[in-house]
């Protein structure tokens, strides 16, 4: 939770016996005018939509939430679970809430996100991650509106970006910013799969946006082209599977059946939001701290699998890739040189076989079980005293 402190001067001058907050002369009075300026304050800020829903507008999504920790699709993201009753209902987070304000920042990419696949000594990167992290962006943007709500029409605010118990993609989808496609992320007529979401709640009682109409149809494109098959029916999404967890998420060895499906993919997955129709509308981001940098464009593999942790620090540093951490990051590009099918990209991984990092050893003798023969890779064996590297070496010898 992440609860917005205005100061002094933007707060309601005092309370009264019941302890409401007393209206200051010159507030925005009429919850017309206040969603009216408001919006029109989002979009200053870079925001490129924006709409308003109920607190409990969206009681079918603590169903699907249930269901998706029931069939434990959230594999080793436990803060899914210790969260979920909070996660439920906005009402379940903040009890004073009446209005939530959803607010989108198109971060449309300016290639296709998919070329970067067919150069297999290359490392592809998920759009949203190649700028800046749009967390702590978002998060400063979001107080800046909500301080100006309390200063200019009163009430209490509280801001959330997806690192809190909020689920966003329902509640965009009811206040009118799109609809949840069969991918379960949100999809806009006027900016396709390219939206960050930010929320704002507040105990004004502001007018409500009419929810989309799901415009999906018969449409299994984004189905059809997940690498991994995480998809197991439309609209559910099985995180175990998903690229997306398996890279950013997922803490240990990767499972080996998915490996080799990852292809070149070292952090996060854009597939299945790529291939989305809608994108036809989609347009580039105009926020430049979003903007990919170009050492992130095309990094060649072979340069991302040399990097010790302070290189790693200082190459990611204030993007979202820097807190997953060097040692997942390293696992992630080995698996990606051993599905590269480049023989010149073995000696990276032989470079890796003795680093401090045992889930880098595992995945550097993955590596090489992909690019060698089985009598140079007997050559290079060596004992390990971690015994999730030892079972690497002998399913690679096997």
């Amino acid at each position: 939770m992440a609860p917005v402190l205005p100061s002094a001067a933007e707060r309601d001058a005092g309370r009264n016996s019941t302890g409401q907050a007393l209206r200051r002369p010159g507030l925005l009075t009429r919850p017309a005018e206040i969603k009216a300026a408001l919006i029109a304050r989002a979009k200053e800020r870079g925001f490129d939509i924006a709409g308003i829903t109920r607190p409990d507008a969206v009681p079918e999504a603590k169903a699907r939430l249930e269901r998706f920790l029931a069939d434990g699709a959230h594999g080793d993201m436990v803060w899914l679970e210790t969260t979920a009753e909070r996660r439920g209902s906005p009402l379940a987070l903040w009890p004073d809430v009446r209005s939530v304000i959803m607010l989108g920042m198109n971060y449309g990419p300016d290639e296709n996100p998919l070329g970067i696949l067919q150069q297999r000594d290359r490392a592809g990167i998920s759009v949203y991650a190649k700028g800046d992290d749009y967390h702590e962006l978002i998060k400063a943007r979001l107080k800046e509106i909500a301080r100006w709500l309390v200063a200019n029409a009163g009430g209490d605010v509280k801001v959330f970006v997806d690192t809190a118990a909020v689920m966003e993609k329902p509640l965009a989808a009811k206040a009118g910013l799109g609809w949840q496609g069969k991918h379960t992320n949100l999809v806009s007529r006027d900016y396709g799969s390219w939206l960050f979401l930010g929320a704002i709640f507040t105990t004004l009682e502001l007018p409500a946006d009419d929810a989309v109409n799901d415009s999906c149809g018969s449409c299994r494109a984004c189905l059809d082209a997940c690498p991994t098959a995480a998809f197991p029916e439309p609209y559910r999404l099985d995180a175990r599977r998903c690229v997306s967890y398996l890279t950013i998420e997922h803490k240990g060895p990767i499972p080996r059946d998915l490996r080799a499906l990852m292809g070149n993919r070292i952090y996060g997955c854009d597939d299945c939001l790529a291939v989305c129709p809608w994108n036809k509308f989609a347009q580039a981001g105009r926020e430049a701290k979003l903007a990919a940098r170009e050492t992130l464009r095309a990094p060649k593999l072979a340069d991302l699998a040399r990097l010790d942790d302070a290189q790693f620090r200082v190459l990611f540093s204030k993007t979202s890739i820097k807190r997953t951490g060097r040692d997942r990051f390293v696992r992630n590009v080995l698996y990606a040189i051993g599905n590269s099918g480049d023989a010149t990209l073995a000696i990276e991984a032989e470079c890796l076989l003795g680093d401090a990092s045992p889930l880098v050893r595992g995945a550097a003798v993955w590596a090489l079980s992909r690019l060698k023969g089985r009598e140079e890779l007997k050559a290079l064996k060596r004992d390990d005293e971690d015994a999730g590297v030892q079972e690497e070496w002998s399913a690679a010898l096997s």
